[in-house]
């Protein structure tokens, strides 16, 4: 069966979104970015890794994404995380563009280092009673795509499979996913491969499985706002209909949301995090943009969904 996974989006998947992608389809999730040398040296009551490691009991198979540039510290944080026993998997980041993690020598600027991305692998393969797997990107930038040997090193490392993102670092999220590429890294090595970039609805998803040949989809920017991207997926997959909900579900859901997350880390907090969110699930609608104005300056959930509600048809 083609594997549909939540791709890992900093600030964006945490339990109470994962769920909402669970219910919908969603077969396997990632954590948001978690720093291998951070978890191993910050308090054990940090609120920052509270959440970032949170999980609900109801949630489907979850990896774990660490990401660092020091073998030793995969190990052990690797090592810890398998001892909880809330991950199914432990997944390394060698994909992420933002400078912040780069300029660490982490994220994708692993992919100029494939001797360390490799000794990375191990390390944490040998260390982890888990599978192992990673993140990846094309290469570095145009001149430097280098991840069909790339993948073939992970491979060898101990990598337990690959998702694959179609861009290099330098084109950030620009330009158009190269499907073609993640298919040759899928022809290249014998580990299953996830295919990101792109992917936004049934028909892109087909398309991305037809080019790449790929074990299965992740699901990045196309499920912001869109839980039931997965179920529009899997339904193209099997040739079913799929019927996209209407726009009082999406508020529903959108409140309910905003109010799972205020149990869990306050209302205050809770406003400030959903505003994305509230402009992801209005984006498009007629008006959207002076409600979504007004849903930033609101100071209550009652608030926000009047003004959300004000979009439905009369």
């Amino acid at each position: 069966m083609t594997v549909l996974s939540l791709a890992p989006m900093a600030g964006i998947t945490d339990q109470v979104f994962r769920r909402l992608c669970f219910e919908q389809g969603c077969d396997w999730a990632t954590t948001e970015m978690v720093s291998a040398q951070g978890f191993l040296t910050a308090p054990s009551d940090r609120n920052a890794y509270r959440f970032l490691l949170a999980r609900f009991p109801e949630e489907g198979r979850l990896s774990v994404q660490l990401f660092g540039s020091e073998p030793a510290y995969f190990a052990r944080a690797a090592e810890r995380l398998a001892g909880l026993g809330l991950f199914s998997s432990i997944d390394i980041n060698m994909g992420c563009p933002a400078q912040k993690v780069v300029g660490g020598q982490s994220g994708s600027a692993l992919m100029k280092d494939p001797a360390l991305a490799c000794r990375i692998v191990e390390s944490t393969v040998k260390a982890s009673s888990l599978p192992v797997t990673v993140k990846m990107r094309l290469g570095w930038d145009e001149e430097h795509k280098n991840a069909v040997d790339f993948a073939r090193g992970l491979e060898q490392a101990g990598a337990a499979g690959l998702t694959v993102h179609g861009r290099t670092r330098m084109q950030q999220y620009s330009g158009k996913a190269d499907w073609q590429a993640i298919g040759e890294v899928k022809r290249a090595v014998s580990i299953p491969v996830i295919a990101n970039g792109d992917i936004v609805d049934g028909k892109t998803a087909l398309e991305a499985l037809r080019v790449t040949g790929c074990d299965g989809l992740a699901i990045g920017r196309g499920a912001l706002g869109n839980p039931w991207i997965f179920a529009e997926i899997r339904a193209a997959i099997e040739k079913k209909p799929y019927t996209p909900p209407p726009f009082s579900q999406v508020i529903d859901t959108a409140m309910r949301q905003a109010r799972e997350m205020a149990e869990w880390k306050g209302e205050r907090s809770a406003l400030l995090e959903m505003r994305k969110h509230f402009a992801w699930y209005t984006a498009g609608r007629r008006n959207s943009a002076q409600v979504r104005t007004k849903v930033n300056l609101a100071n209550s959930f009652e608030e926000v969904e009047e003004l959300l509600r004000s979009l439905l048809p009369e």
